[in-house]
């Protein structure tokens, strides 16, 4: 999640992103001061979202090219089961387990939050490299937001379908507006799809044998 400077439009304070829904609804996650980051905009996070009702709970989810976590973290908010989150950068990691720990402490939870530590994974590392090895487990919803101009969402979307996803996986998509969203692996149906600025966003329904 990197490269574009947020929208004059948006209401965020510099420095943070909210979380837009679930039980850590107003919550702001951090952005590191010097760190270039690009989080999915409001609009196409609650967009997103929307589209994501009916698989969120319970779901195993995937934040590639992590930067802020917010999308990983929208869907634990939102009822997920699980999140994990690949971010090359360590500091930008590190920012992540932080917001993890403070979203899991109980003395800066409501009562009705207090539930022990959030269940959540972060890995300081390459997405691609990653990816390239033989699959650790597997997830049923992947949110897949590379740099934009690396335009590298087929490659990607190949290393997943070599087992990183369970058999009814969804995967999120996101590129700039002026890019054409990739050809799908086989096995692969595009579900939804939608434009927001200058972004372009889908998803994509697996069926995975």
């Amino acid at each position: 999640m990197r490269r574009r400077q947020p929208s004059p439009r948006r209401a965020e304070p510099p420095g943070s992103v909210r979380i837009i829904g679930g039980r850590w609804r107003g919550r702001r996650i951090e952005i590191i001061p010097a760190v270039e980051l690009r989080p999915t905009p409001d609009r196409v996070r609650e967009t997103l979202f929307n589209w994501l009702v009916p698989v969120l709970p319970g779901a195993r989810c995937l934040d590639l090219y992590a930067g802020t976590g917010a999308l990983g973290l929208e869907a634990l908010s939102r009822g997920a089961a699980e999140s994990w989150f690949v971010e090359r950068d360590a500091r930008t990691a590190a920012a992540i387990e932080a917001t993890l720990k403070r979203l899991s402490d109980p003395g800066k939870e409501s009562a009705a939050e207090a539930r022990g530590a959030v269940p959540g994974r972060v890995l300081a590392t390459d997405a691609r490299r990653w990816l390239g090895k033989p699959p650790l487990t597997t997830f049923s919803l992947v949110f897949l937001d590379p740099p934009y101009a690396a335009n590298n969402l087929a490659d990607l979307c190949t290393l997943l379908a070599r087992g990183w996803l369970t058999e009814h996986a969804t995967v999120y998509l996101e590129t700039s507006r002026s890019q054409s969203l990739p050809a799908l692996p086989e096995g692969w149906h595009l579900h939804r799809e939608s434009q927001a600025g200058d972004v372009r966003f889908a998803l994509a329904t697996v069926r995975s044998s």
